[in-house]
């Protein structure tokens, strides 16, 4: 499974590097500045697992939905993934240098062409979901709009990256806020782990998933997101910047809210473990036709980059 696992993964990632292209190249009247599109191309292409396009598109899959609307709704959600990168590494907010082994967008441009960047990418990815030739069902487009900006909105991603900013001190004079376990879940959940669950959510529905399915697979989506943050913050401890092509060991200079600060590695490998398996449990409803997606949350869990 671990070798037929990444070749999908990858395979997947073709695709919807290959439909983001696409989205690039639509002809616009007036046309996209050339510094702007620029840009917009080198923070998106070329990068990244895609790992929650691939969640999109199989869980759409798994459900026989639509091919060419996950392939969209995937492209969609790589584009709000990329522009809270983007942002995300600007001075005034984690202040990177590297993303994806290459200079961060602020660093390739400017700072103001990076705001531009990431304000342009966000709309983009909700003119795609928008646009008919996501879906000819104006309901499911309705929905999959309102699932994505519900995830990367102000309780959700957004507002996750508030809390993180508020446990760093940043509005308390420089002085790291201690979170408790819930609020650091809480955080996690917003920041990180709702744009994932979002992804399965909107492959859900695509595929026109019923109650009993919808609410299973909704279940698998938040115990994976919760388990990619910690495999995040383990290797920000344990990996080196050449594996992932970021700057590492920066969570605990900043005092970010982590698991792995309250509790240390050994612990939170142990909370890791079982929110893998609370992602698998509810998949037993779609017996071995999920196996991708149990793939998908032993790889968040693996993973070394």
């Amino acid at each position: 499974m671990d070798t037929d696992f990444h070749h999908r993964l990858a395979s997947v990632a073709g695709e919807i590097e290959a439909m983001l292209v696409t989205i690039f190249d639509v002809a616009t009247d007036p046309p996209v500045p050339p510094r702007l599109m620029a840009a917009m191309r080198y923070a998106v292409l070329g990068g990244g697992k895609r790992l929650r396009p691939f969640l999109v598109f199989e869980t759409a899959r798994l459900l026989k939905g639509e091919e060419e609307t996950a392939l969209r709704a995937g492209a969609a959600i790589e584009l709000i993934h990329a522009y809270s990168l983007v942002h995300d590494d600007l001075p005034s907010m984690d202040d990177d240098d590297l993303r994806r082994g290459k200079p961060t967008v602020h660093r390739a441009f400017d700072e103001a062409t990076a705001v531009l960047v990431g304000d342009a990418l966000q709309t983009l990815a909700f003119e795609t979901l928008a646009d008919p030739a996501t879906s000819g069902d104006a309901a499911i487009r309705a929905r999959l709009i309102a699932l994505l900006a519900r995830a990367a909105g102000a309780a959700g991603m957004a507002g996750g990256q508030m809390l993180d900013l508020e446990a760093e001190g940043r509005f308390a004079g420089g002085v790291p806020v201690d979170l408790d376990a819930g609020a650091i879940r809480q955080l996690q959940a917003m920041k990180t782990g709702a744009l994932l669950a979002g992804a399965v959510e909107m492959g859900a529905t695509i595929g026109r998933a019923d109650a009993e399915r919808y609410q299973a697979l909704q279940a698998y989506g938040r115990a994976l997101g919760a388990a990619f943050q910690i495999a995040d913050d383990i290797l920000d401890v344990e990996a080196s910047s050449a594996e992932l092509g970021k700057a590492t060991g920066k969570d605990a200079g900043r005092g970010k809210g982590t698991l792995v600060g309250l509790w240390g590695v050994a612990q939170a490998r142990v909370e890791l473990g079982r929110l893998v398996a609370e992602a698998l449990a509810p998949l037993a409803v779609f017996g071995s036709e999920a196996d991708i997606l149990r793939a998908a949350a032993r790889f968040t869990a693996e993973r070394r980059s």
